[in-house]
């Protein structure tokens, strides 16, 4: 096999696509599967990283929902050159924008089998930024740029419902579910070195949301939970807010004219990460436009107990009260009498984290990959079950 991958975000970027993306062609690699990466340039201030993945960047711009993605402006000959060039038997798209446009256009033109990865359930986050008039108009583009694509992979069992209930063929979705790294993402760590590095007793109750800080991934409900859990129940509790974003400034105004402890961190990459997981007593998530939710996995791998909203792909790695506790999307008393449960009841909150790290450590990259990779040499080989190359100069 030799893969052609096209995508709009891409390592070193800091989001789950692109992390995964980075994982899955560095498993390609170590397969011994050619990988020929088609990306837009990193945003300032995060250069790329050295790669024996050879990847062809682009210039490119902010885009507007998504301000940490970037949106393409590739020049088709450079693309059409590296192509006859590299020769690849199979196309993967894995945003629906530009880069992704050049996939589905050169697949069909150089008759390249073509599968496509879907993240991102962008349609959800339109009512954020007032622009839920345009849903409609958004599902036909989508059911169109997906149109030819062989197999469409989604991460998650509820993704892979939703697209059905749409009207798409169910025989094309494939689940392609998020896996942890187990050396990256583990118990124990010296709780109050941590907190003392943050200036917090290690006596408190310690509320932890790790993310992006957008409006789709409901922080305003996490903050609204945690003020209405110290006001009832534990006033000593501190939020810890890990992420950035375009809410960033305006939460952090916030919590200072209502002068709540909650302390924002900003970005935080890994070991940093993990110990302020590891750390935390509960992790509180909200966010009910998830596909997936690959930080719900990296706290419970962490041994944290996670309260989420029941929606999306976080309901499909969570049961409740089995390894987390799920409430109602947007309901800041379910969510803060979550915290006041998991607060009253230490040893529930260690029942939930054990089940939680059990959980964790069965969803193994290894073996996702591996499936993955036969998924796509069916891709490959087609409807008729054998390889062929169907690339035409």
């Amino acid at each position: 096999m030799r893969l052609a991958l096209f995508t709009d975000t891409y390592d070193p970027e800091v989001n789950g696509v692109a992390r995964t993306l980075g994982r899955w062609t560095e498993y390609l690699r170590l397969q011994g599967v050619e990988v020929q990466v088609f990306a837009p340039d990193p945003a300032s201030g995060h250069p790329p990283r050295h790669s024996s993945i050879h990847v062809q960047r682009f210039a490119s711009l902010p885009f507007f929902l998504y301000p940490e993605c970037r949106w393409a402006l590739p020049n088709p000959f450079p693309i059409r050159r590296a192509l006859l060039e590299f020769k690849p038997t199979l196309i993967h798209v894995a945003t629906p924008f530009n880069m992704g446009l050049f996939g589905v256009h050169y697949a069909k033109k150089l008759h390249i089998p073509l599968v496509a990865s879907y993240h991102t359930n962008f349609d959800r986050y339109l009512p954020f930024y007032n622009l839920q008039w345009m849903v409609k108009m958004l599902w036909r583009y989508m059911e169109w740029f997906h149109q030819d694509c062989q197999s469409i992979f989604v991460p998650s069992p509820s993704t892979r419902s939703d697209l059905v209930k749409r009207g798409w063929r169910e025989e094309r979705l494939q689940v392609w579910p998020r896996g942890i790294a187990q050396n990256q993402y583990f118990p124990g760590v010296d709780r109050s070195k941590v907190l003392a590095s943050l200036g917090i007793e290690p006596e408190r109750f310690v509320v932890l949301y790790v993310g992006r800080l957008a409006p789709e991934k409901d922080v305003g409900v996490a903050i609204d939970a945690f003020e209405r859990f110290r006001q009832s129940s534990c006033p000593e509790a501190v939020l810890l807010i890990a992420g950035d974003g375009p809410s960033a400034a305006e939460l952090a105004e916030r919590c200072k004219r209502d002068q709540l402890p909650v302390s924002f961190l900003g970005f935080t990459e890994l070991p940093a990460l993990r110990a302020l997981y590891a750390a935390a007593d509960v992790f509180l998530f909200p966010s009910s436009t998830e596909t997936f939710g690959n930080v719900v996995l990296e706290a419970m791998a962490s041994g944290t107990p996670v309260v989420c909203a029941a929606a999306g792909g976080v309901a499909d790695t969570v049961t409740h009260r089995e390894n987390g506790l799920l409430c109602e999307p947007g309901d800041v008393e379910a969510f803060a009498s979550a915290l006041e449960l998991l607060y009253r009841n230490p040893e529930q909150r260690l029942v939930l984290a054990e089940r939680g790290i059990a959980y964790a450590q069965s969803q193994s990259w290894e073996a996702i990959f591996d499936r993955l990779l036969s998924q796509f040499r069916e891709a490959e080989a087609g409807e008729g079950g054998k390889t062929v190359h169907r690339f035409v100069t």
